[in-house]
Parts: C-alpha cells; structure tokens; sequence
C-alpha cells in the first residue's frame, strides 16, 4: 500500500471543462515594490504588470487615467483640421451634408452622435445606413448616386469608408466632398476622399491609437464643436454614445479611450439623453458604486494649436466644467495618491453595456432596422424612446431564439457529423440552410468557445451562392485563413479573431479541405483547447472588500485591460447544485493553518460538468453581490481542473511512484519522489534533463543534476503543460496499486 493518496482517481475523473491555463509569470519584488510606491495590494502590482505597466509613473497612470497628458487632437490626425473646415464651411452655406454609417452598434452610435452634434451646430444633415442583407458592409455606389440625386454636397462616412475606393471615386466624379472617418485596417490603396481620419493612420504610441468609429466621429465632433464656439451642453450627450460605442465594439480599454470610458461610465446613469435613459430602463440595468480613481484631476495639456489651418482650438473640450461632471477637487496632501478607493457617485460598469446595453443594440443591425437605433439616439422625447428601446428589446429577444435555436441545430450536426475528426481536421466548417446570416457570428463564437477550434460558420443565400462568418483562436489567423482560399471565395473580410466570407456553393467542399490543410498548418493538438489566460494566484483569506474595492482601480475593465482572474488551487467543493438554466451554484472551501475560509460561487452554463469533483483547482473573477440590503464578494467560476501541484498528493511516498507518458510526440517519464520529507514530481525528458517541482512552488529546478540545474517558472505554458500531462498519467495510478 502506497503511503500517497492520489485524489480524484477514475471513479470521480468525470468530464472538466476543456481548458489550457496560461498564469502569468510572478514578478513578485517588483510588484511589492509597486504596492508600496502607489499604496495598493501586492495582488494589484502584479495586475498591473501583466498589463504592460514597467514603472510607478506609468502605474500612476493607469490608476488615474485623468493624468495622462493629452497631446491636442490636430496634432495627431493630419486631415482633422481640413475635416473641421470642410464641415463648418457646409454649415456656413447651408450644403446638405450625408452621414453613411454601419449596422453595429459602433456605427450605429456613431451616426447618431454625429447627428446630434450637427444639427445642434445648425448644418443640414441626413443619414444612410447599408442593409446588412442586401448590401453588405459599408457605403457603396448607390448610396452615393441616392446621396447626389437629394441635392448632397457633402458625404461623411462613419466606421466605414477606408476601403471604399470605387464608391468614393464616384462621389468625386460627381462633385461631392468626402471625408472618411473609420478605424478599420488600411489597405494597400486609400479611397480618394478629401480628407481621412483613421486612428492606423497615425502613431502607434499616440493614446488616440485605440479609438474604435464612434472614437474618431467623437474627436471631430468635439473639434467641430469648439471651433464654433458652441460645446455648452454637447459634451456630455457626445461622450455618453462615445461610452456606449466603444464598449461595445470590444474596443481597447487604454489610452484616451480608458479615460473617457470611465467619466462616460459615470455619466450614462445620469444621462439626459432619452434613449439612453429608455434603453437603461428597458434593460433593467442598475447603477452602482464603485472605488473609482478619478477623484478629480482634470487632464492637463490638452491644448489645442493652429497647425495645418486657422483653427485654434484652446482647448480639446472632452469636458465641461469640473464640477458639472460630479467630480469633487482632489485632495493635495503631501503623499496621497493621485487615486482613492472610496465609494464615487453610483457608476456603470462595462459588463453593462457589453452584456445588457450593446447586444439590444447590435440585435437591430444584425435582424432589424437601423433606423429604430438612430431614431432612439437621436429623440429628445421620452415617448418615442420608450417605444424604440421597446422595440429593441424584442428584436434582442429574437436575436436570443435564433441564437440558441441555430447553436443546438450546429451542435447536433457538428456532433454527428465531425466529432471525430475535430483533433486531425482542427477547424469546423459547418454549413446549413436556413440560418439567419445577421447571427451566425454569435453561434462561431459559443462553437469556439465549446470546441476550442477555429470556426468557419455559413448558411446558404440561395442554391448556388453561401454566406458565412468566421471565428478564431489566438494561434490561428482568420484573416490570413481566408486569404490562402481567396481563389475559392467571393468577398472576403476581417483581421486575426473574426471575419466574414462568401463562396459559391460548389467550392464547399474545396473550402473546407483548404482550410483543413490551413489548420494543419499552424496548429498543434495542445492549441485546440480554450485558453484561460489568469492573472496570480489568491487564497480565500485575501478575498475581501478592501482587495474589490481596489480592484476597481483597474476599472474600467474590456479589451486589452481584461477583467483580473484569479486562480486558488485545491479547494472543497461544500456545496453544490443547478440553479437557472443550467448554472451551477456552489460554495467552496479552503483551509489555511487548519483554519476554513468558504466562499459563494457561480459558474454560468455548466450543466455539462455537474456534479463537480470535491477537490478542485478554480479559476474565477470576483463579483460583488447585493442581496436583502447586505454586500458580499462572490466568485464566477471561469475554469476548474483536477488539483495539481501538492494536490494530487497528500504526503511523501516512501518509495517512488513512477510511470511513462507522451507529450508532443516525445516520451518521458515521470514520478513522485522524497526530497527530504516533501513530495516532489520529476519529469525526465529523453536526453535526461530533469524538470522537478515541490508541491506548492511556483518555481522549480531544471537540468541533468540537482547542482548544476536552473531555476525556471513552472507556471510558464511550456512548464506547466508537460507538468499537466504527468500529472494526468500519474492521476490513473490508484492508492492501491
């Protein structure tokens, strides 16, 4: 009988989300370091240095965006000031102007903001938006020729545009001035219009870099503005559009658009836009206090200049005066940080539009009419904005039906038809009639998100002609995907994650052996699984209000400043059941020097892996819950696997425990050995170099003797992947045997 008991053994090894954990490495006397330098948890430092930030300036900040030093717009965009003269020349003159849109929730808000801001400033303005079914992504001719025929002298496209060379030449050709005002990627040619502004187009270390469409349409509206002498009370409508907008459109959360975000946060529950008020209501979200980090330091250098033109803008107004925006004067004592972690005026989080505001939004472009969204941020009654945000409402629910009728119906096919071949194909190519295109890129992702590969998703528009979207993993290209089977598409699109495509539906087959070979190409059977990128680890005991609340420091949380997941290894699963549709509700327990911190959790859609073992790793964010007047910090589980480290054994065996396995292609071996009187895991490769590792270090030793080994991170992905498959072999070794 071993003295080592192997926890979780065949009995219990039920099937776990199919995850890989990728932890940070810990930098752990720099993160101390950080923590008393800006007076926060060591827990937060390491936050902050898995997010790029290598010194205590720039921590500061990224804990207080309102002191980053904003270079003037014009500066930035060469074409900003002709825009600016472009436009206020139309108003002058009363010249029709036309906005040209997109159908998201970017464009969409865009065009609105936009539209606001125009006629508020006197022009005479109108709005086009392409049909996603019949027209497709962005201006085109005839919107261009339809523009010319109501007398429009002035076309002004909104994230969309910088690929439109022919649709743009023809405006030319007719006589109509052009200004495009898109992010999207730059292609080889550039559209003939008087003036662009694309945040691509200029430095990548500008904080303007991030802005998404609706970022862009904000900077020239606010320059517009000022240049007119007339930003009282245009700020704050702009800047709640710009927050919804950018949310959204799952743009970056750094630079310039980190700062706005977070007034606009505060903003959106007070807004005096109608629609946004209905669309709050409609959607049942409520606003809450948070520690926020900006106690009031306005932005400094925002100065303005007459660069390129006589416009001189004094100041880039992003603001109103300081106190309209609720922000009280920041203390000045000597050593305060430039930040505090009390509770600010009640605050949207980004959560909130991402998951509640944006997908009413977005659900109207992709089945809806986009005219119901521009008439909803546009309204200055009540009325009307009760009744679009209504009609929002049940265009989502719509959206919701078809999502979850056409991922079943994707599931069962995909189940039937390549289940088996998924490790050797790599990618899922799957194509059906009768899916509503507006929403297949939703189902890509929950497919993504099930099967860990790249999905190319497609219904069919007719007999002879396919329409689909794509979705990928972080070691695949979908782009570059797409580009390789160019000759096999019709219009193709999109960057590394996403894109859209069309074929013909006799190049089906082709396609898909294309893409098969594509796959083969660039990924390995360790990448098709869903990567779990986690911040450090944190023990029950640390889990508390002060910790949340200066986590909420880091807020606002999004794309490339994600929401910080922790890991805790070893806990007890206490309790647990199904709640919901298929949630699991369960309380967890780990217990330090003989003393049991518990904590509530919830894991959303784990039906599948109910009941969960008692012993388990956790991943998970933390979450504030409010329940009958009282407060709590709960965790939502992102991942769970079987304990490892110290975890899949108890104590030291008196003799080895030892056994073979293969890890990509290569055969090792591996054991449980006495060092001292610790367990320790080695894993020898076929040359003899040895990785060993003590239960509960995150650092290990490596080489062919214990004197001249190195010390590596074994929480490092080539570490702790080998590290998982002994584990794994060594798990099917019962206590008896």
């Amino acid at each position: 009988m071993l003295d080592i008991a192997i926890v979780e053994t065949s009995k219990s090894r039920r099937r776990l989300p199919n995850q890989r954990w990728q932890i940070y490495p810990q930098n752990i006397e720099f993160a101390q370091k950080l923590a008393v330098e800006n007076n926060v948890s060591p827990i937060v430092s390491q936050l902050l240095i898995n997010r790029g930030i290598e010194t205590p300036e720039a921590a500061q900040t990224f804990l207080n965006p309102e002191s980053l030093i904003l270079p003037s717009p014009l500066e930035e965009f060469p074409d900003l000031a002709t825009s600016v003269e472009l436009l206020q020349e139309a108003i002058a003159s009363e010249e029709k102007i036309a906005i040209c849109g997109d159908y998201d929730a970017d464009g969409m808000t865009s065009t609105a903001l936009l539209l606001r801001s125009l006629r508020a400033l006197g022009a005479k303005v109108n709005y086009a938006i392409p049909s996603r079914m019949h027209d497709g992504y962005g201006i085109n001719k005839r919107i261009v020729e339809e523009f010319y025929s109501e007398g429009v002298r002035l076309i002004l496209t909104v994230d969309n545009g910088i690929s439109a060379v022919e649709p743009i030449a023809r405006a030319r050709e007719l006589g109509l001035k052009v200004i495009v005002t898109d992010h999207h990627d730059i292609p080889q040619k550039l559209p003939p219009a008087n003036a662009i502004l694309n945040p691509k187009l200029i430095a990548e270390s500008s904080p303007y870099r991030g802005v998404a469409g609706v970022g862009v349409a904000y900077i020239l509206a606010v320059s517009l503005a000022q240049q007119l002498g007339e930003t009282k009370g245009l700020i704050q409508p702009m800047l709640a559009l710009f927050t919804l907008g950018t949310i959204a459109d799952l743009a970056p959360l750094i630079g310039v658009n980190r700062r706005w975000v977070k007034r606009g946060l505060q903003l959106l529950p007070k807004s005096n836009l109608p629609g946004i008020q209905a669309l709050i209501q409609i959607a049942g979200v409520q606003a809450r206090g948070e520690g926020q980090g900006d106690k009031g330091i306005r932005g400094q250098g925002e100065e303005g200049s007459n660069l390129k033109s006589k416009i001189r803008l004094e100041k880039f107004a992003t603001e109103e005066p300081a106190q309209s925006w609720g922000f009280p004067p920041c203390a000045t004592g000597v050593g305060n940080p430039p930040y505090n972690f009390s509770q600010n005026p009640k605050s949207l989080k980004p959560e909130d539009i991402g998951f509640r505001l944006g997908p009413r939004i977005n659900a109207i472009g992709r089945i809806g009419d986009p005219q119901t969204v521009i008439e909803l941020l546009t309204t200055d009654d009540m009325g009307i904005a009760l009744e679009r945000a209504m009609q929002c409402e049940s265009v989502n629910q719509q959206r919701q039906q078809m999502c979850e009728q056409i991922e079943q119906e994707a599931i069962a096919y995909v189940e039937t038809e390549f289940i088996t071949s998924l490790q050797e194909d790599r990618v899922l190519v799957v194509v059906q009639p009768n899916w509503h295109h507006g929403v297949i890129g939703i189902v890509a992702s929950r497919l993504v998100e099930r099967y860990g590969v790249p999905v190319f998703i497609g219904t069919y528009e007719d007999e002879e002609h396919i329409r689909g979207s794509a979705r990928g993993i972080p070691e695949f290209n979908v782009f570059e995907a797409l580009e390789a089977c160019h000759d096999l598409l019709g219009k193709f699109g999109g960057h590394k994650a996403a894109g859209g495509f069309s074929l013909p539906a006799p190049n089906l087959s082709a396609l898909r052996s294309r893409l098969i070979e594509f796959a083969n190409e660039c990924l390995e059977p360790q990448h098709l699984k869903p990567l779990l990128k986690i911040d450090t680890q944190v023990n029950f005991n640390e889990i508390n209000h002060q910790l949340y609340q200066q986590l909420n420091a880091l807020h606002p949380c999004g794309i490339d400043n994600p929401d910080p997941a922790f890991w805790t290894p070893n806990v007890q699963v206490i309790e647990q059941q199904i709640v919901g549709k298929g949630h699991i509700k369960l309380t967890l327990a780990q217990t330090i020097d003989h003393q049991q911190y518990q904590i509530k959790a919830i894991a959303w859609r784990w039906r599948d892996y109910f009941p969960l073992p008692s012993r388990v790793d956790v991943a998970y964010k933390l979450r504030e819950n409010h329940f009958n007047g009282n407060t709590s910090i709960e965790m939502e589980l992102i991942g769970v696997r079987l304990p490892t480290q110290s975890h899949l054994f108890v104590a030291a065996p008196s003799k080895p425990i030892t056994t073979t396995f293969e890890y990509k292609q290569r055969h090792y071996t591996c054991g449980i050995y006495r060092q001292g009187s610790l367990p320790e895991l080695r894993i020898k490769n076929p040359e003899g170099k040895v990785l060993a590792m003590q239960p509960g270090h995150t650092i290990g030793l490596l080489g062919n003797s214990r004197d001249d080994a190195q010390k590596v991170d074994v929480c490092q992905p080539q570490y702790d992947s080998i590290i998982q498959a002994a584990l794994k072999a060594l798990s099917v070794l019962s206590p008896e045997s």
